[in-house]
């Protein structure tokens, strides 16, 4: 008997993995090679400020000479090459950093405008799109979008905009979030940041960049974006950071940011870090293999898949932006059935079943199976989706390769069962 039969995942499933591993060699060790250059990158940063045992200390109240703090945010803002970094348990995800940066550079009568189409659903409410008495829009501040065209930028439509409008923000995001478009490469952000600066120099160009981090080699900032916004439950948390998230870029940006987070004169000289420098640093220093691992995931599981006849995206020899791999059931049952799986196949929660709901911020059920150590990590194993046609499962995250590998097997058994 095959030793994961043992584990009750059916022998046609494991002899069709040991044929899609044994084609993802070359493509695992290019990985391995990113991997380690921002492995390096990593381990630099930390030599180059000297961190030690005295940083990892807590601090409460107003959080006042937290020095952990302030190496956790030189270190970012070396690794993103930035003027300055904003890193803090109190953004309490991905989309409260957006948030926090949206309202913190824009005022009454500016205009923000996305090039990516339509933002993720959570960011519907802060902008307005979906009405809100909190919103963007009740503050007087204007929203427009230009959606890609054949997954890349719409040049024209941009430059006739930017000639008869007076943008103040552009808002980029990068992953492709609940959408049938495919993500937004390091190569096409560098265009297009080129050639909005050569139309107007002053446009602030914000980056999305969640699930992004560490993909590749290079980061938006190193591309000439102004801002790059980002969670510590996804890439850069490497699985341990419990909470937080990023915001790094130019330092009167940030210093804006940061008085927007806490308070008009105290910004980033405030905000207690009660015990979590530790899980912050170590997180940022698993990170590129973590993200490694959750590549070698979705690569995996874009060719298995590809094998049954699924449709996928991106395919398993498509360069890749991020670690999110779509998987297209074209039905709702098996959409769930699939999630099921995942949960089935987690170190948590296994013994749950998730359940199609209603959640803040999306217009339609979701179906999310996270059975991780931190609620709501998708760096760990996962899969979500919205229960819409196509019916697609946005699976990311693997905190090993291994551990990702057998979670998607144990999922595709449960999918297969009659």
């Amino acid at each position: 008997m095959n030793k994961f039969e043992a584990f009750g995942i059916n022998k046609q499933i494991i002899k069709l993995a040991e044929e899609c591993e044994q084609k993802l060699t070359n493509i695992y060790k290019s990985i391995d090679n990113n991997c380690e250059y921002n492995s390096l990158k990593v381990l630099s940063s930390f030599q180059k400020y000297e961190v030690n045992e005295n940083h990892f200390n807590s601090t409460s109240g107003y959080g006042y000479d937290d020095i952990g703090r302030d190496i956790i945010e030189k270190i970012f803002s070396d690794i993103f090459k930035t003027e300055d970094a904003l890193v803090r348990t109190q953004m309490v995800s991905g989309s409260h950093a957006l948030s926090t940066a949206l309202f913190a550079l824009l005022r009454p009568n500016d205009l923000l405008l996305s090039i990516t189409g339509l933002p993720y659903d959570t960011l519907h409410e802060v902008i307005g799109i979906r009405e809100n008495a909190s919103s963007l829009k009740s503050f007087g501040i204007k929203y427009d979008q230009i959606d890609l065209v054949n997954d890349d930028f719409n040049y024209p439509k941009i430059a006739e905009y930017l000639n008869n409008n007076k943008v103040k923000m552009i808002e980029i995001q990068r992953s492709k979030g609940y959408s049938t478009r495919k993500s937004i490469s390091i190569e096409k952000l560098e265009q297009v940041i080129k050639y909005i600066k050569n139309i107007d120099k002053n446009i602030i160009i914000m980056i999305d960049n969640c699930y992004c981090e560490f993909v590749n080699v290079k980061e938006p900032s190193e591309v000439g974006a102004d801002i790059v916004v980002g969670s510590l439950i996804k890439n850069l948390g490497g699985g341990i950071a419990p909470n937080g998230a990023y915001i790094v870029g130019k330092k009167d940006l940030i210093k804006l940011c940061g008085e927007r987070l806490t308070l008009p004169g105290e910004g980033k000289e405030v905000g207690p870090t009660l015990g979590i420098n530790r899980s912050i640093l170590q997180g940022i220093f698993l990170a590129p293999s973590v993200v490694a691992s959750s590549l070698k995931t979705a690569i995996f599981t874009s060719l298995i898949f590809e094998k049954l006849g699924y449709l996928v995206e991106p395919k398993y020899n498509e360069e890749r932006v991020d670690i999110v791999e779509n998987i297209i059931f074209n039905n709702k049952e098996e959409l769930i059935k699939y999630c099921v799986g995942i949960q089935s196949g987690s170190p948590i929660d296994s013994n749950f079943a998730p359940i199609p709901s209603k959640m803040p911020g999306y217009d339609d059920q979701i179906i999310m199976a996270s059975g991780s150590f931190t609620q709501g990590s998708s760096i760990e194993l996962s899969c979500d989706g919205p229960l819409r046609p196509p019916f697609i499962a946005y699976q990311q995250g693997g905190l090993t390769y291994q551990y990702g590998k057998l979670g998607v097997l144990k999922a595709i058994d449960n999918l297969l069962r009659k």
